[in-house]
């Protein structure tokens, strides 16, 4: 077991013993690749490690032995293409198995790590290139990212190596071809070679619902910080398969597919999924015997479409959500049908789990729970008082001039400006509104550019949201501001209707009445527009922001 060599105390008697007592140790040299992937390999060598399988019937299993082992091979190869301590590699792996090889051979070297998405244009890949110096693509096969990535290269001098990871292409390096021709031991690094737990291991550019993306940048202790991601809040079990559905390019690939789990013990479980599809997402959960269980809110509904009693669910223990808020009726509908409640977690890129329903108190449909106790969390108003139970406020969170906590980022990558507006003061703001109730859980109003202003109200879109989707019509939906000129903004609903569902004007009519009953009248939707799809980020969420503007630009 590695948790005792990072953690003082592992077992708790409450959630206040928990939030008081919990601390991790960090060690000045820790480094993910060689203190957990090859520790656990000289201690059990036969321990499974990932699980993968794909739409196309392929399928393979690694135990760390093998990670280390191939991990070793990839790091000597990288290190012949001139990748050093420092150097910056982006990688375009989607769910493909080589990504956990790439990603613990970089951490080995000291490299800096940047995941990317297939969705990147050639517009995408040039701006990361530039602000972050990238001199290495690694990228699946697939042509479109081919010729993106082909096509950025003269406007990115900084890249000097593109390799694909399978097949043969004119200008590119085959990674499987060629790394097996590399030893498979690998010295850890010393001296000036080595990392510090403090140098910078990952960077994510976040996907931001407006203006260019940030990069948000964590040093080599945040695996660590992701022990009570993976541990506390998901309950993943030691040598069982844990599954949380993100693509290798989002923040939540960190939370939930490789380092928490993996310092747990855990079988991290991967299905490379060409799209999503609510019908095969539950047949594979049935045929691998999945224990631990986390998806997006959108794909609980989905999957709620669909008849889930067909399925044998039983091999699942733990089910969690993070990504969107969850809306009641999703769990209601999800624990009549499966017997599981839906332990929420709230983050960000830039942190671990921050509040999350935890193992010692029964989780409350729509709250996002209580919070960590790697955080100080407070709720401040505008003028930077805490507030008072009830009261809505920034989630910030405090004494970052003290001590910055294991798992919060460190920096914006090379920009010194941002950081220091940033971490200039006592506290980080988070830029997410909620209030706290009088038992201590937080519940979720919006983020602060998405709360509504109407006739003197504040209407945080998340509740209108929760009341649409209890309406059987009502897959999904976006709650944004839509200008008005007696009032100001008024409330929109866009709304994508379940199957069968016509969007008629007695449909927008009967929603209007059912918000009504359901929260307070004067949240209730004034214009409702039904679309087929909401805009999303290449993390999955809702771009209200799109919504808003597209609105805006209608109106002139």
């Amino acid at each position: 077991m590695l948790l005792d060599r990072f953690l003082p105390r592992i077992e708790f008697e409450s959630y206040e013993d928990f939030k008081e007592n919990y601390t991790v140790n960090v060690p000045e040299d820790f480094n993910f690749g060689f203190d957990i992937v090859d520790e656990w390999a000289k201690q059990e060598p036969e321990k499974m490690a990932l699980v993968w399988c794909d739409d196309h019937g392929g399928e393979k299993k690694f135990t760390f032995s093998d990670i280390s082992r191939m991990s070793n091979q990839a790091a000597n190869y990288f290190q012949s293409l001139g990748i050093r301590k420092g150097s910056v590699v982006l990688l375009i792996l989607r769910q493909r198995w080589e990504y956990w090889i790439c990603a613990t051979a970089l951490h080995k070297i000291g490299a800096v790590l940047i995941p990317g998405s297939l969705q990147m244009t050639k517009k995408d890949i040039v701006y990361r290139a530039n602000a972050a110096g990238i001199c290495t693509i690694i990228c699946v096969n697939d042509e479109f990212v081919w010729t993106q990535a082909e096509a950025s290269l003269e406007e990115a001098p900084t890249i000097k190596n593109c390799i694909t990871v399978v097949e043969d292409r004119k200008g590119w390096r085959n990674f499987e071809k060629e790394f097996v021709n590399f030893p498979d031991t690998f010295e850890r690094p010393t001296g000036e070679k080595a990392n510090r737990w403090d140098d910078i291991m990952l960077v994510y550019f976040t996907s931001g619902t407006t203006g260019m993306p940030k990069m948000v940048a964590h040093n080599f202790a945040y695996p660590l910080g992701h022990i009570v991601t993976a541990k506390y809040w998901q309950q993943v079990r030691e040598n069982k398969l844990h599954m949380s559905v993100s693509d290798s390019a989002w923040a939540k690939f960190g939370w939930g597919k490789i380092y928490g789990q993996w310092i747990c013990g855990a079988v991290v479980f991967a299905y490379d999924m060409d799209k999503f599809d609510p019908l095969h997402l539950l047949s594979v959960l049935e045929k691998y015997k999945v224990a631990t269980f986390c998806v997006p809110t959108t794909m609980y509904r989905f999957m709620l479409q669909e008849d889930v009693s067909k399925f044998d669910l039983s091999s699942i223990e733990h089910c969690t959500l993070a990504g969107e808020p969850m809306n009641p009726e999703v769990f209601r509908k999800w624990e009549q049908l499966t017997g599981h409640k839906i332990y929420e977690g709230f983050g960000q890129s830039e942190s671990t789990v921050l509040l999350a329903n935890f193992q010692w108190f029964d989780p409350v449909p729509g709250s996002l729970g209580k919070p960590s106790p790697l955080y100080n969390i407070q709720l401040i108003d505008s003028e930077g008082n805490v507030c008072e139970d009830g009261d809505e406020g920034q989630i910030v969170i405090m004494d970052i001039d003290q001590k910055m906590p294991t798992g919060l980022f460190t920096q914006y990558f090379h920009d010194e400006e941002m950081t220091k507006r940033t971490f200039g003061g006592k506290y980080y703001d988070t830029g997410d509104v909620a209030w706290r109730d009088s038992d201590g859980y937080y519940w979720f109003v919006g983020r602060n550019d998405d709360v509504i202003k109407c006739s003197g109200y504040r209407i945080g879109p998340f509740e209108v949201e929760s009341a649409l989707i209890e309406h059987p019509s009502v897959v999904e939906c976006a709650i944004t501001a839509a200008p008005d000129p007696i009032r100001g903004q008024v409330v929109k609903a866009t709304i994508v209707l379940a199957k069968g569902y016509v969007g008629t004007d007695e449909l927008k009519k009967e929603l209007q009445n059912h918000v009504k009953r359901v929260t307070a009248p004067y949240k209730y939707p004034r214009v409702i527009e039904f679309v087929d799809e909401l805009p999303k980020t290449i993390g999955g969420k809702i771009k209200r922001a799109e919504i808003r503007n597209r609105e805006h630009k209608n109106q002139q």
